[in-house]
């Protein structure tokens, strides 16, 4: 069904008819021209993000139950790095005609999915028209005490540095999806060229053969590699970690997730903290997809971990103090200290020579 034939309207209708409110604070969602919410002892977090197709994500390789469900996690993450509580969501669309109102109805089972999981009620949005694909805005809401709220001006000397989960499966995810996007393309278009030659020379049969070979061209084989798919496709936002940290009594000193790659994220905190780090790279948690993957594209996998961004993974500092309980802990790990700003922003190699870390993540604008 074309968009056009329901409206913004119904399309808005359609796709929210049946979202039943979860939390307390959501008063009244969608369906008027604003949403109530009601915090009386609490502070308000709000977070928004936009996902432009060509530049955030490619629909070559991700289907749209999986972007939707990607666009409310990283949203959700946010909130989760300042130590609170995501509560509500809005989403923004702008779609080109090639969408079809089933497509968006994928695209929304997957963003509910994403809310489901942490609770999170969608209570408003809007739809508009685009020249150009496909637009994602997002806007996140949370809720945290003013004591619990963690900035990431807070890094102090001595403090711990960790993080949660591994890093570079997702950049590593990215760069497999990029390349058998290129051989498949590069396959295709050397038969389409076949098939213009032949349809000038008049060749039926050789036509009929080259169409044969684009429809049997060979799908690429992940076995082996499906965890970097999984952390590209299908990302988590680390709420499971906020709980471990609350219940550990353990409160960060600052933090922030791991959207832009750890040099970049970890030279936010210094910059902010006026302070300086000490890292080593043996201490960086790297799974071993990574590790085979980056062999495999001969890329340097300390630099991946480094630099590749989309892992959405929390990157927090805690007092000294608290390194027994932060050992305990599950899926963190303590991969340096803070130091005085005068002493810069340090990894450690693996052979023990210092390097100056640099933040070299994903910039979009540059």
């Amino acid at each position: 069904m074309e968009i056009a034939q329901l409206g913004e309207f119904g399309l808005i209708d359609r796709l929210t008819k049946d979202i039943t409110p979860r939390n307390e604070s959501t008063k009244y969602g969608v369906g008027d021209d604003c949403a109530v919410l009601h915090y009386p002892d609490t502070e308000v977090l709000v977070t928004t993000d936009m996902l432009m197709e060509g530049v955030h994500f490619d629909l070559t390789y991700i289907d749209l139950k999986h972007l939707g469900y990607k666009s409310a996690m990283v949203n959700i993450s946010d909130i989760f790095a300042m130590n609170g509580t995501p509560r509500q969501l809005t989403i923004s669309l702008a779609l080109s005609k090639r969408f079809t109102v089933e497509d968006i109805e994928t695209f929304y089972a997957g963003l509910r999915l994403a809310c489901e999981k942490w609770n999170v009620d969608i209570v408003g949005g809007d739809t508009t028209s685009s020249f150009t694909g496909m637009a994602i805005s997002i806007t996140c809401i949370g809720e945290a005490r003013r004591e619990d709220i963690v900035y990431r001006n807070g890094a102090k000397n001595t403090d711990l540095i960790c993080v949660s989960g591994d890093l570079g499966a997702a950049y590593m995810g990215l760069q497999l999806l990029e390349r058998e996007k290129s051989v498949y393309y590069g396959q295709l278009n050397d038969l389409q060229k076949k098939i213009a030659i032949a349809k000038k020379d008049g060749d039926q049969q050789q036509i009929s053969n080259l169409k044969s070979q684009i429809s049997n061209l060979s799908q690429p084989d992940f076995s082996g590699k499906e965890y970097l798919l999984q952390r590209q496709l299908q990302t988590e936002a680390r709420g499971d970690i906020i709980e471990k940290l609350r219940l550990a009594g353990i409160r960060p000193t600052a933090m922030m997730d791991i959207s832009d790659g750890l040099s970049s994220e970890l030279m936010h905190i210094c910059k902010q903290s006026h302070c300086g780090c000490r890292i080593f790279e043996k201490n960086i948690p790297i799974d071993y997809q990574t590790a085979v993957m980056a062999e495999e594209m001969d890329m340097n996998v300390t630099t991946c971990a480094l630099n590749g961004g989309e892992d959405y993974e929390l990157l927090f500092t805690v007092p000294i103090g608290d390194l027994e309980k932060v050992q305990e802990l599950d899926d963190v790990h303590l991969i340096g200290h803070i130091t005085e700003e005068k002493f810069g922003h340090i990894l450690v190699t693996r052979d023990d020579q210092e390097f100056e870390l640099k933040a070299q993540g994903w910039n979009p604008l540059k």
